[in-house]
Protein backbone atom coordinates (compact mmCIF):
# COMPACT_ATOMS: atom_id res chain seq x y z
CA UNK A 1 0.00 0.00 0.00
CA UNK A 2 1.38 3.13 -0.83
CA UNK A 3 0.04 5.91 2.02
CA UNK A 4 1.29 3.47 4.99
CA UNK A 5 0.07 6.41 7.55
CA UNK A 6 -3.40 4.91 5.88
CA UNK A 7 -3.27 1.55 6.31
CA UNK A 8 -5.00 -0.74 9.00
CA UNK A 9 -3.59 -3.93 9.55
CA UNK A 10 -5.13 -4.88 12.70
CA UNK A 11 -8.02 -7.52 12.30
CA UNK A 12 -10.29 -6.28 15.13
CA UNK A 13 -10.13 -3.04 13.35
CA UNK A 14 -11.05 -4.14 10.04
CA UNK A 15 -13.65 -6.48 11.27
CA UNK A 16 -15.03 -3.85 13.07
CA UNK A 17 -15.08 -1.37 9.49
CA UNK A 18 -16.59 -4.58 7.67
CA UNK A 19 -19.90 -4.82 10.09
CA UNK A 20 -20.62 -0.94 9.19
CA UNK A 21 -20.62 -1.58 5.48
CA UNK A 22 -23.64 -2.72 3.98
CA UNK A 23 -22.04 -4.06 0.53
CA UNK A 24 -20.17 -5.69 -0.36
CA UNK A 25 -18.47 -5.30 -4.34
CA UNK A 26 -17.61 -8.84 -5.35
CA UNK A 27 -15.33 -8.70 -8.00
CA UNK A 28 -14.39 -11.60 -10.91
CA UNK A 29 -12.82 -12.03 -14.05
CA UNK A 30 -14.87 -12.90 -17.03
CA UNK A 31 -13.12 -13.53 -20.26
CA UNK A 32 -10.35 -11.19 -19.25
CA UNK A 33 -12.36 -8.67 -18.27
CA UNK A 34 -13.45 -7.47 -14.38
CA UNK A 35 -16.84 -8.15 -13.65
CA UNK A 36 -17.83 -6.10 -10.64
CA UNK A 37 -21.22 -6.94 -8.54
CA UNK A 38 -22.61 -5.47 -4.97
CA UNK A 39 -24.00 -7.70 -2.85
CA UNK A 40 -25.86 -8.40 0.82
CA UNK A 41 -23.33 -9.69 2.77
CA UNK A 42 -22.45 -11.80 5.87
CA UNK A 43 -18.91 -12.05 7.46
CA UNK A 44 -17.56 -14.22 10.47
CA UNK A 45 -13.98 -14.92 11.68
CA UNK A 46 -13.55 -18.82 11.39
CA UNK A 47 -10.51 -20.43 12.86
CA UNK A 48 -8.61 -16.87 12.62
CA UNK A 49 -9.65 -16.50 9.18
CA UNK A 50 -12.15 -13.85 7.50
CA UNK A 51 -14.63 -15.58 5.59
CA UNK A 52 -17.61 -13.59 3.40
CA UNK A 53 -21.29 -15.08 2.79
CA UNK A 54 -23.44 -14.29 -0.32
CA UNK A 55 -26.84 -15.22 -1.56
CA UNK A 56 -27.82 -15.20 -5.29
CA UNK A 57 -30.33 -16.85 -8.37
CA UNK A 58 -28.87 -20.48 -8.64
CA UNK A 59 -28.03 -19.38 -12.27
CA UNK A 60 -26.33 -16.38 -14.48
CA UNK A 61 -23.07 -14.57 -15.02
CA UNK A 62 -21.86 -14.74 -11.47
CA UNK A 63 -22.77 -18.44 -10.49
CA UNK A 64 -21.04 -19.19 -14.12
CA UNK A 65 -17.90 -17.58 -13.49
CA UNK A 66 -17.57 -19.25 -9.58
CA UNK A 67 -18.36 -22.05 -11.29
CA UNK A 68 -15.18 -22.00 -13.71
CA UNK A 69 -12.55 -21.34 -10.46
CA UNK A 70 -13.87 -19.18 -7.89
CA UNK A 71 -11.31 -16.53 -7.81
CA UNK A 72 -12.31 -13.64 -6.08
CA UNK A 73 -11.42 -9.74 -5.23
CA UNK A 74 -14.01 -7.70 -2.78
CA UNK A 75 -14.14 -4.11 -1.39
CA UNK A 76 -16.13 -2.31 1.17
CA UNK A 77 -16.17 1.48 1.86
CA UNK A 78 -18.27 3.06 4.81
CA UNK A 79 -17.85 6.52 6.53
CA UNK A 80 -17.98 9.03 3.82
CA UNK A 81 -17.43 12.51 4.59
CA UNK A 82 -16.15 15.46 1.98
CA UNK A 83 -13.58 17.98 3.75
CA UNK A 84 -14.23 21.39 2.20
CA UNK A 85 -11.42 23.40 1.49
CA UNK A 86 -10.93 26.58 -0.18
CA UNK A 87 -9.95 25.12 -3.40
CA UNK A 88 -11.06 22.24 -5.18
CA UNK A 89 -7.35 20.96 -4.45
CA UNK A 90 -7.88 21.52 -0.75
CA UNK A 91 -10.95 19.37 -0.39
CA UNK A 92 -10.37 16.00 1.24
CA UNK A 93 -12.35 13.01 0.97
CA UNK A 94 -12.97 11.14 4.70
CA UNK A 95 -13.24 6.81 4.30
CA UNK A 96 -12.62 3.82 5.54
CA UNK A 97 -12.77 0.51 3.27
CA UNK A 98 -11.84 -2.85 3.11
CA UNK A 99 -9.91 -4.95 -0.16
CA UNK A 100 -8.91 -8.33 -0.34
CA UNK A 101 -9.04 -11.86 -2.53
CA UNK A 102 -9.61 -14.80 -1.62
CA UNK A 103 -11.94 -18.05 -3.48
CA UNK A 104 -15.39 -18.32 -3.54
CA UNK A 105 -17.80 -21.63 -3.57
CA UNK A 106 -21.19 -22.60 -4.02
CA UNK A 107 -22.67 -23.85 -0.35
CA UNK A 108 -24.42 -27.60 -1.49
CA UNK A 109 -24.69 -28.58 2.27
CA UNK A 110 -28.35 -27.76 4.08
CA UNK A 111 -26.69 -27.10 7.40
CA UNK A 112 -23.82 -24.85 5.81
CA UNK A 113 -26.21 -23.34 3.57
CA UNK A 114 -28.29 -22.29 6.95
CA UNK A 115 -25.32 -21.08 8.63
CA UNK A 116 -24.59 -18.56 5.62
CA UNK A 117 -28.08 -17.00 5.72
CA UNK A 118 -27.82 -17.31 9.42
CA UNK A 119 -24.57 -14.72 8.80
CA UNK A 120 -26.23 -12.16 5.89
CA UNK A 121 -29.30 -11.97 8.44
CA UNK A 122 -27.26 -11.13 11.46
CA UNK A 123 -24.97 -8.59 9.28
CA UNK A 124 -28.01 -6.81 7.88
CA UNK A 125 -30.69 -6.65 10.57
CA UNK A 126 -28.44 -7.60 14.22
CA UNK A 127 -30.80 -10.53 15.02
CA UNK A 128 -29.84 -14.27 14.84
CA UNK A 129 -32.17 -17.08 15.30
CA UNK A 130 -33.86 -17.11 12.24
CA UNK A 131 -35.20 -19.60 10.76
CA UNK A 132 -35.44 -20.68 6.87
CA UNK A 133 -37.87 -22.91 5.04
CA UNK A 134 -36.39 -25.75 3.00
CA UNK A 135 -37.88 -24.26 0.21
CA UNK A 136 -36.14 -21.16 0.48
CA UNK A 137 -32.79 -22.80 1.04
CA UNK A 138 -33.37 -25.26 -2.55
CA UNK A 139 -34.10 -22.21 -3.80
CA UNK A 140 -30.80 -20.25 -3.00
CA UNK A 141 -27.77 -20.04 -4.02
CA UNK A 142 -25.56 -19.75 -0.67
CA UNK A 143 -21.36 -18.33 -1.30
CA UNK A 144 -18.60 -18.44 0.76
CA UNK A 145 -15.86 -16.68 0.27
CA UNK A 146 -12.53 -17.70 2.21
CA UNK A 147 -10.33 -14.82 2.50
CA UNK A 148 -6.85 -15.00 1.29
CA UNK A 149 -6.20 -11.67 1.84
CA UNK A 150 -7.39 -8.27 3.29
CA UNK A 151 -6.34 -4.94 4.37
CA UNK A 152 -8.07 -1.83 5.58
CA UNK A 153 -7.61 1.69 5.03
CA UNK A 154 -8.88 4.62 6.51
CA UNK A 155 -8.75 8.72 6.11
CA UNK A 156 -10.20 10.98 8.84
Amino acid sequence: MRRKDREITDAARIDEIIRRCDCCRLGLVDAGRAYIVPMNFGYRRENGKGVFYFHSAREGRKIGLIQNGGEASFELDTNHLLHAGETACTHAFRFQSVMGDGTVRILEDAQAKRAALEAIMEHMTGRDGWTFEEKALEATALLRLEVREMTGKEHE
